[in-house]
């Protein structure tokens, strides 16, 4: 970069992806022309990104056991036991984990080295933690995920919003604009600063989301709220969903959630009174056992209120990870082929035999899910190695205690980061790898729009791109991957070409003069799609599906010896497992340690005031953090932010058994003063 470049690009944290530029400093401001953050807003975390370039604790050499060593060292000692590995135990000894901050190219090169290059099939990515529930119930209700459906700017001008289990005022601050309008109402166990924002704030005891999303279908029936035409018109199913819901009167609803009666016939009213109104779901809705469902009863009542698919209404999920969307898109999923396809479909596996250039039948099946891969490595059915790109499960993934285990018993862990993380820490091989602006590639919104995020600067002498990691280990297992982002993309537009995420007529210049174009996108000549369901939704018929589902309690319920409820989340200042915003020393000042926060009344109950040291066990391990006591938590319930160590040592990997998330929002636990 010279003195007076500046170079457009977007932000590297969450899936609004802010559009920023990059000066000389490097020196952060916002883009204008990015409908997402326009007309030119960032939060806290994207102001301080430029920190993060020249932090003092990059990585710029290799390290093969701790100890630094030149490049071709490290990619001969991982390549010879790679082979050594697969050829004693098979190709489904070698996994590989990826991550939904990666680049689409990336994700498309990360999965096609595994299953090309590697012949395995275990390959997942965090994402999984993240997006999985939400994509299920949606594939399942209209034929297709594209998180949401609609740019975020329609939000601005609808008249009500209904926000289930997302606090966008501290996960992407900037969206809270396209709320300024409409009424909103928040479906959380704690009063967040989102829920602070609302007309209408709903508070259900954690884990009873499905309940309450029953509950307020069953008030639009007996009111008389459903949108008769539009669900003859659109939708099947509705009768069996309508009989399922009999014994869903609110009275029990309010008994199992704890949410008045007069509050759920307020919000109901409130989104059939109106011309439009968007139901949005997140991750303290889907990160259940029962996520996928939970979902579903969402859905169920948009569609009943005549929502999706229409002008101005609809029904979205609010995306995390900066990739979230494409990166599980073009195949680092475990049941996945780029282009959303499904593994197992006998034409997308011909497809992508030829783009590839192998037949069809060495494309292995469907793998592990995320948790599931690793609860496996090291046993004896399981992977002896690991690769990992852009992920830090030490931190990120539940009963984080167990899952360490299982990661220190593998015979080799490889991974590729650009600072030291947890799990890097314990890695017999890292590479460093460089970061969002050291690098160009492309991004998947949160609406489904792609991006491109351009690089602003070279990485520090010795630091390679993860395309070149992935292409020099394929080199050395006698394959040929690209290292040129663009090239990359190319064939992901190929690979894509007639699946439910079609690039194909995608470019980097139509993305450079659009300012970002939507999938579907299945020409040069095609203009995308920034509405996809307004004439028809994506199954063969053209018509939603009502789904019927029924509440069931958490995986794991409050009793005598775990006698409260744990919740986890984020907090403003820091990002997902903290990799990047705890090396941020402004971020670090706003929140500068992880905490439990008590209502007053169980603080009282347990005797613990502002500051002590508390302990928080649960049947998984236990965690030490500072008290803070505030009366916008349940009375029932704690909450503890997952950006450190410790929080999900106690979460609970009981999986959802259609999307295999784990239920990281709700499990028992013991909170005492630490003595």
């Amino acid at each position: 970069m010279s003195g007076s470049d500046v170079t457009a690009t977007h932000c590297p944290y969450c899936a609004l992806q802010c559009g920023m530029k990059i000066g000389p400093g490097p020196a952060i401001s916002p883009r204008t022309d990015i409908p997402a953050n326009a007309p030119g807003a960032l939060c806290q975390k994207g102001w301080t990104a430029g920190e993060l370039l020249t932090s003092t604790e990059r990585l710029t050499a290799p390290l093969l056991h701790g100890e630094p060593v030149d490049w071709d060292v490290a990619l001969d000692y991982v390549a010879y036991r790679l082979s050594a590995i697969r050829a004693e135990h098979g190709p489904d000894a070698v996994a590989v984990f990826g991550g939904g901050g990666l680049t689409n190219e990336k994700a498309y090169s990360l999965g096609k080295f595994a299953r090309v290059a590697l012949g395995t099939s275990q390959i997942d990515y965090n994402g999984r933690f993240c997006m999985s529930s939400a994509a299920a119930a949606s594939i399942r209700a209209f034929g297709m995920d594209r998180g949401m459906p609609f740019p975020v700017t329609d939000l601005a001008e609808a008249d009500v919003v209904l926000l289930a289990g997302a606090n966008v005022a501290e996960t992407m601050p900037p969206f809270v604009r396209h709320l300024d309008g409409p009424r909103l109402i928040v479906v959380d166990p704690r009063r967040s600063p989102t829920a602070r924002l609302a007309w209408l704030h709903l508070q259900p005891t954690p884990g009873t989301d499905l309940a309450l999303a029953l509950g307020l279908l069953h008030i639009a029936i007996s009111d008389g709220l459903v949108d008769e035409a539009y669900v003859a018109a659109r939708t099947t199913g509705f009768d069996d969903v309508r009989t399922s819901l009999a014994s869903w009167w609110p009275e029990r609803v309010e008994r199992i959630t704890g949410v008045p009666v007069h509050q759920m016939r307020q919000a109901v009213r409130a989104l059939a009174a109106v011309e439009r109104a968007y139901i949005l779901t997140g991750r303290g809705a889907e990160q259940h056992a029962k996520g996928t469902d939970t979902v579903t009863a969402f859905i169920n009542l948009a569609l009943a209120l005549g929502l999706p698919g229409t002008p101005g209404s609809g029904y979205g999920c609010v995306t995390g990870q900066g990739n979230g969307q494409g990166g599980r898109e073009h195949g680092q999923k475990a049941d996945q082929l780029p282009g959303y396809r499904k593994i197992d479909d006998p034409a997308a596996r011909a497809h992508m035999a030829r783009v590839w250039g192998i037949p069809a039948e060495d494309i292995p099946g469907p793998g592990r899910s995320a948790y599931e891969l690793l609860d496996a490595l090291g046993t004896p059915e399981g992977p002896r190695a690991l690769l990992l790109f852009g992920s830090n499960p030490i931190i990120s993934a539940p009963a984080a205690e167990h899952v360490a285990e299982r990661i220190g018993s593998l015979d080799l862990l490889v991974t590729c980061d650009f600072v030291l993380s947890e799990t890097a820490a314990l890695a017999d091989v890292v590479f460093p790898v460089t970061q969002w602006a050291e690098e160009t590639g492309t991004m998947t919104n949160l609406e489904g729009r792609v991006l491109l995020r351009r690089k602003a600067l070279d990485p520090p002498p010795g630091v390679r791109s993860d395309l070149d990691v992935i292409a020099a280990l394929a080199h050395r297992l006698g394959h040929t991957f690209g290292t040129e982002p663009v090239e990359v993309f190319d064939e992901l537009r190929r690979a894509s070409a007639g699946g439910p995420a079609d690039y194909s007529g995608i470019t980097y210049e139509r993305i450079a003069d659009e300012t970002g174009v939507f999938w579907p996108c299945p020409s040069e000549e095609h203009p995308g799609t920034p509405r996809p369901f307004l004439d028809r939704f994506a199954h063969p018929d053209g018509l939603a599906r009502f789904v019927p589902v029924q509440h069931r309690p958490a995986a794991e319920e409050i009793d005598a010896d775990y006698p409260v409820y744990l919740s986890t989340g984020r907090v403003l200042a820091h990002y997902q497992s903290g990799a990047q915003t705890r090396r941020i020393a402004p971020l670090v000042q706003a929140a500068p340690e992880p905490y439990v926060e008590l209502h007053p009344d169980l603080a009282e109950q347990l005797d613990i005031t502002a500051g002590d040291v508390v302990r928080v066990s649960s049947r998984r391990g236990e965690s030490k953090a500072v008290a803070r006591i505030s009366d916008a938590i349940r009375r029932d319930t704690v909450f503890m932010p997952f950006h450190w160590e410790g929080a999900n040592r106690l979460t609970n990997p009981a999986l959802d058994p259609t999307s295999r998330m784990p239920e990281f929002k709700v499990c028992a636990v013991r909170v005492e003063r630490d003595s």
